[in-house]
């Protein structure tokens, strides 16, 4: 097979690379070890920024979220007896919209089987050949062929545990990671959601987040150890967690049916270079974030940005030097969206041996941030999104 850019995952990374270079009259080839249903499936982020709404939007691939996704204007931060708005178009003129991943990676793949190529429940895919101009792309489809695809440029979107990273030599690869010694214990519940806009509360037990998917289904978050098992928090126990912790008077958590129930470890994770080759890393490959800061599928969508400019300009012009500069561009913004996200961790979970000094210090920081233009401009800027390009 033979085609410009081979695409190795069907996320959201993956996806809409495709389409961005479809849209640019630029051939791809995307290919993707899951199942379509299990790909759809997959309990991601719910939070998207500004630009990122603006970018599905003009990629043709926006109308179902301006239809079912809600715009917030804000978020709440919350301690003990107080809770506090964060206006973002007030402090930035912008807003976020909350539409949920798997409806996100539902319009691509829709989107995607209209323009080219994509190949699901493939396996045995390896990257070779990337330090030539014809790098190729290996697998066996979901009939069992072998299958060689020839590139001008590789696109590893395949995520953290892909074969895409793997295919540049460790001696080349510098790697940085934080592991947080704290895990959410998620929730998707059938309830109307007791708020209007996101709800961050830190408490003496434990952080909890109120989230949402749509008018009628809840996402809420409690802070657990990382080594709990999800079957020891029964409903009656999230829910009475999520009661305790999010208390403030006048106000009542609505409870409803459980309908799925994970717990998920927090950690940082950088990688780079994010180029080796013709081979050109995105999203997960090269990063992960904690989702405190509702960071990671807006930071894989900045780079596919990035790349699809470099790659088009490539395509259509023979210019390397977007290509040349887009490890560099990438990760200084993958490094202030890593920094956001740990900072807003940090202010917001309790350590394990944390004692009332460090309470002070993050209840310090909370009503700094609440009281003071400064700090909270500085919230909602990097909340709703800073520029794909720093």
């Amino acid at each position: 097979m033979r085609t410009q850019v081979g695409i190795i995952g069907a996320g959201p990374a993956g996806l809409l690379l495709a389409r961005l270079l479809a849209n640019a009259g630029i051939d791809s080839v995307v290919v993707e070890n899951r199942s379509r249903e299990y790909v759809e499936a997959r309990i991601r982020a719910g939070v998207l920024e500004q630009q990122t709404v603006d970018l599905l939007t003009e990629a043709g691939v926006g109308d179902r979220l301006h239809r079912q996704g809600l715009r917030h204007d804000g978020i709440y931060l919350q301690w003990p007896g107080e809770r506090h708005r964060i206006d973002f178009p007030a402090l930035c003129d912008r807003s976020v919209w909350v539409y949920g991943q798997t409806e996100v990676v539902k319009d691509l793949v829709n989107a995607r089987l209209a323009d080219g190529p994509l190949f699901f429940d493939i396996s045995d895919t390896a990257v070779v050949d990337v330090e030539t101009d014809r790098p190729k792309v290996t697998f066996t489809d979901a009939d069992g062929v072998a299958r060689v695809l020839e590139c001008d440029v590789v696109a590893g979107c395949d995520g953290f545990h892909g074969v895409s990273r793997q295919a540049i030599p460790e001696a080349l690869r510098a790697t940085f990671e934080r592991v947080y010694p704290f895990a959410w214990l998620g929730i998707l519940a059938d309830v109307e959601p007791s708020t209007d806009e996101l709800i961050y509360a830190w408490h003496p037990d434990g952080f909890a987040l109120h989230s949402m998917r749509s008018p009628t289904v809840s996402r809420l978050y409690v802070q657990v150890d990382p080594s709990e098992k999800v079957e020891d928090w029964s409903d009656d126990r999230v829910w009475d967690a999520l009661a305790t912790r999010m208390a403030l008077p006048g106000w009542s958590l609505k409870t409803g049916p459980v309908t799925e129930k994970s717990i998920t470890p927090m950690r940082s994770f950088v990688s780079g270079p994010m180029r080796h080759g013709r081979l050109f890393l995105a999203g997960d490959a090269a990063h992960i974030v904690p989702p405190t800061g509702a960071k990671g599928l807006n930071l894989a969508v900045a780079d596919v940005k990035v790349l699809a400019e470099a790659i088009t300009a490539f395509a259509k012009e023979q210019r390397t030097d977007l290509l040349d500069a887009y490890s560099d561009t990438a990760t200084r913004r993958v490094w202030r969206a890593t920094h956001f996200s740990w900072w807003m961790t940090s202010m917001l979970h309790r350590s394990p041996g944390a004692d009332p000094f460090d309470d002070q210090l993050q209840l310090s920081q909370l009503r700094y941030v609440t009281s003071s233009d400064a700090a909270a401009t500085s919230l909602a800027e990097n909340y709703t999104g800073l520029p794909f390009t720093p």
